[in-house]
Protein backbone atom coordinates (compact mmCIF):
# COMPACT_ATOMS: atom_id res chain seq x y z
CA UNK A 1 0.00 0.00 0.00
CA UNK A 2 1.46 3.39 -0.92
CA UNK A 3 1.95 5.79 1.92
CA UNK A 4 -0.26 8.86 1.83
CA UNK A 5 1.41 12.22 1.60
CA UNK A 6 1.39 14.14 4.85
CA UNK A 7 0.82 17.88 4.96
CA UNK A 8 4.17 18.04 6.76
CA UNK A 9 6.14 16.41 3.89
CA UNK A 10 7.18 19.68 2.18
CA UNK A 11 8.30 21.05 5.55
CA UNK A 12 10.28 17.88 6.31
CA UNK A 13 11.94 17.95 2.89
CA UNK A 14 12.88 21.60 3.37
CA UNK A 15 14.26 20.84 6.85
CA UNK A 16 16.39 17.95 5.52
CA UNK A 17 17.71 20.06 2.63
CA UNK A 18 18.53 22.95 4.96
CA UNK A 19 20.58 20.72 7.26
CA UNK A 20 22.29 19.04 4.30
CA UNK A 21 23.44 22.44 3.05
CA UNK A 22 24.38 23.52 6.58
CA UNK A 23 26.44 20.34 7.02
CA UNK A 24 28.34 21.03 3.81
CA UNK A 25 29.04 24.61 4.87
CA UNK A 26 30.12 23.56 8.37
CA UNK A 27 32.49 20.99 6.88
CA UNK A 28 33.97 23.68 4.61
CA UNK A 29 34.43 26.05 7.57
CA UNK A 30 36.03 23.33 9.69
CA UNK A 31 38.48 22.46 6.91
CA UNK A 32 39.38 26.15 6.45
CA UNK A 33 39.99 26.54 10.20
CA UNK A 34 42.18 23.44 10.34
CA UNK A 35 44.22 24.59 7.35
CA UNK A 36 44.75 28.05 8.84
CA UNK A 37 45.99 26.91 12.26
CA UNK A 38 49.48 28.01 13.25
CA UNK A 39 50.82 24.79 14.79
CA UNK A 40 53.66 26.47 16.69
CA UNK A 41 51.24 28.98 18.21
CA UNK A 42 48.82 26.21 19.16
CA UNK A 43 51.61 24.29 20.92
CA UNK A 44 52.68 27.47 22.72
CA UNK A 45 49.11 28.03 23.90
CA UNK A 46 48.75 24.44 25.11
CA UNK A 47 52.15 23.97 26.77
CA UNK A 48 53.21 27.53 27.54
CA UNK A 49 56.03 29.54 26.05
CA UNK A 50 58.67 26.86 26.70
CA UNK A 51 56.89 24.24 24.62
CA UNK A 52 56.46 20.62 25.61
CA UNK A 53 58.88 19.11 28.11
CA UNK A 54 59.50 16.15 25.82
CA UNK A 55 62.08 16.46 23.11
CA UNK A 56 61.04 16.06 19.50
CA UNK A 57 61.12 12.53 18.12
CA UNK A 58 64.09 11.50 16.02
CA UNK A 59 63.57 11.81 12.28
CA UNK A 60 65.02 8.29 11.90
CA UNK A 61 63.45 4.97 12.81
CA UNK A 62 65.74 4.58 15.82
CA UNK A 63 67.41 1.46 14.45
CA UNK A 64 70.86 3.08 14.38
CA UNK A 65 70.46 4.29 17.96
CA UNK A 66 69.25 0.84 19.02
CA UNK A 67 72.25 -0.86 17.41
CA UNK A 68 74.61 1.60 19.15
CA UNK A 69 72.93 0.81 22.47
CA UNK A 70 73.34 -2.94 21.89
CA UNK A 71 77.03 -2.41 21.02
CA UNK A 72 77.57 -0.50 24.30
CA UNK A 73 75.87 -3.27 26.29
CA UNK A 74 77.97 -5.95 24.58
CA UNK A 75 81.15 -3.95 25.16
CA UNK A 76 80.29 -3.51 28.86
CA UNK A 77 79.66 -7.25 29.28
CA UNK A 78 82.99 -8.13 27.74
CA UNK A 79 84.84 -6.01 30.20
Amino acid sequence: MPQQASPDDPLRKRWVETWRRAGEELARLRRAEIESIDTREAIRQIFGSDGPALRAPSPTSGLIEQQACFARIQKARRG
